[in-house]
């Protein structure tokens, strides 16, 4: 079997919220085949790179596959069918989203199976972060690219549109029973121990879980209040994201039964 190795393409968009800008990730077959997972932005160093890759390996891109509709990852589907047109641009639906990028979407569901030169990927549906995340998983190789499920530093993200932290740690476990060898995120390195990863990454989530709920043990609070119970010395562009977190974290809790909400106000064990 050949060697499997993707090639990191950076969307070169750097971000508060995107750190040092996306990773898209490039396969190439001795076909001349090509596949991109993920589309950036759009912008032009990223097509600049993306075309050289290409020329270097004499490949043509047939697929753009997009883990999900969140700007960073699909926006550049536009600027990249403009360059590349015989490509196609395959995700999982999303309506009311998708279509702010106005590309031929077609449709990926759990376990679509994406050909490449004998090779092949698997879409395996990972929501939690967004209700279309898809992560594509190579068995032979056992890497799974992650998309936005994990990153090596810091945390995700779970927004208040479309994100649901019980699903996300779901997530996180059925790709934990994968034994994956690697992860690929879409944001900063690759992630080489994914067991030792996933494990604490679960295990952060729910002491977060308890920390929320201690600051609720005083009484009904804000969202506000709570996240500055628990983030200390954040920088300020970064307070919105803890702000989602916190939210993700009281709407599962309130799912659960352990937190009720009223009038803005959050409360845990008793209704207020």
């Amino acid at each position: 079997m050949p060697t499997f190795t993707p090639i990191v393409v950076p969307a070169h968009n750097p971000g508060p919220l995107t750190g040092d800008g996306n990773n898209t990730y490039l396969l190439t077959a001795t076909t001349g085949a090509a596949v991109l997972i993920d589309a950036g932005q759009g912008r032009p160093e990223h097509l600049d790179l993306l075309g050289s890759h290409l020329r270097q390996r004499r490949a043509r891109l047939e697929r753009v596959l997009v883990t999900h509709a969140h700007s960073d990852h699909a926006m550049g589907a536009t600027s990249i069918r403009d360059a590349h047109p015989h490509a196609t641009f395959h995700k999982k639906a999303w309506p009311g989203q998708d279509e702010r990028f106005p590309v031929d979407w077609q449709a990926l569901h759990d376990g679509s199976r994406i050909e490449l030169g004998g090779d092949s990927l698997v879409a395996v549906h990972t929501p939690g972060h967004s209700p279309d995340h898809v992560a594509f998983w190579h068995e032979r190789s056992g890497t799974l690219f992650a998309g936005d499920l994990v990153m090596a530093t810091g945390s995700v993200m779970i927004p208040s549109r479309g994100g649901d932290l019980g699903e996300y740690l779901v997530s996180l476990e059925r790709i934990r029973a994968l034994q994956p060898t690697r992860l690929l995120p879409a944001h900063g390195p690759a992630i080489h121990e994914p067991e030792r990863f996933l494990r604490r990454s679960i295990e952060h989530r729910l002491v977060r879980e308890g920390q929320v709920l201690t600051a609720l043990a005083s009484g009904p609070r804000t969202v506000q209040a709570v996240t500055e119970s628990i983030y200390h010395g954040l920088t300020p562009a970064l307070m919105p994201a803890a702000h989602e977190t916190v939210r993700a974290h009281l709407e599962k809790l309130r799912r659960e039964g352990r937190a009720f909400v009223a009038h803005g106000q959050w409360s845990a064990d008793v209704a207020p």
